[in-house]
């Protein structure tokens, strides 16, 4: 039985080593995907009807100013999160309370001698025997990255990195960039989808007639998927909750971080408005807010912790 289970922790980890291949290949193809559908928006139909005149020239202007500047976002946004750090623990980290398990009172030194031996015992401090560290509240381990992530939300092939605090919101603008370009050129490429269809004459070469429907069924599968994935983490920040958290607190009726829909949103935009929509912080706000940080974060006053 024992060989049974060392097996299995084997193929887990070969598994893990394979998801930190792959996602280079994701990148790759994410860029391939930007490539089929920028030829077959801009180069192939709305940059030559710019000089057709008329009403096709301005609808072709407002569809390149659309693309280009949602295209430009969604890059900065992809790359913030593939580069970013999500948030590692500091190596001389110590907690002042655990609020992950709702203590209010004040650990001492003396309570963090028992994690020099190889199996600490002191069930106030949350350790990880992975990492052999103490983990932060709402951190979890990571095991494609090998290491603790704070605040971890889900490792993702498609950024080959972890999503955690620090590089949380670069994803969700990620996702709402990704949905409003995919969407854009969906419907930029409907009319010629269906002349597919027609029985008229499509003008173009056949490699343009190909790429062209490939940009559209390409796009059209990443809107509908995104949709969903970006309507799912709108939930987990209103509730100010990770997937992560969301799967292991089901059962629990309350949730001590919640601080309401506003705050939850400040909680990972931060509160400077013209900051929202870009994947930076404000200078304030990295300077106020501990929760943009992934160390420390703001409680629920009116919440009793034996609730929890």
């Amino acid at each position: 039985m024992h060989r049974s289970g060392a097996v299995m922790a084997w193929n887990v980890f070969k598994f893990c080593t394979a998801l930190r291949g792959l996602g280079s290949i994701m990148i790759l193809f994410v860029l391939g995907v930007v490539g089929v559908s920028y030829y077959a928006v801009v180069l192939s139909i709305y940059g030559p009807a710019l000089t057709s005149g008329g009403l096709d020239s301005f609808i072709a202007l407002v569809v390149l100013i659309m693309f280009h500047t949602l295209l430009v976002m969604l890059l900065w946004s992809y790359f913030s999160v593939v580069l970013t750090d999500p948030g590692g623990v500091p190596p001389n980290y110590r907690p002042t309370v655990d609020v992950e398990r709702g203590d209010v009172d004040r650990l001492n030194g003396s309570e963090f001698s028992s994690l020099t031996t190889p199996e600490p015992t002191n069930a106030r401090i949350r350790y990880c025997r992975k990492c052999n560290h103490i983990k932060p509240p709402r951190c979890h381990h990571c095991s494609v990255c090998g290491r603790c992530v704070l605040k971890m939300d889900h490792h993702c092939v498609w950024v080959v990195n972890c999503v955690g605090a620090q590089n949380y919101k670069y994803f969700l603008l990620f996702l709402f960039y990704t949905l409003l370009e995919t969407t854009l050129v969906t419907l930029s490429l409907l009319p010629y989808f269906l002349a597919f269809f027609s029985d008229g004459e499509i003008a173009g070469s056949p490699s343009t007639l190909a790429t062209t429907f490939l940009a559209f069924v390409l796009n059209l599968a990443f809107a509908l998927s995104v949709f969903g994935f970006l309507i799912m983490h709108a939930s987990l920040v209103s509730g100010n909750t990770t997937t992560i958290e969301a799967y292991e607190k089901k059962t629990s009726p309350k949730w001590r971080y919640d601080l309401g829909r506003k705050r939850n949103f400040e909680q990972v935009f931060g509160t400077v408005e013209r900051y929202w929509f870009i994947p930076a912080y404000s200078e304030e706000d990295l300077r106020r807010m501990p929760a943009l940080q992934g160390l420390e974060y703001p409680l629920k006053p009116d919440l009793d912790s034996q609730e929890f």
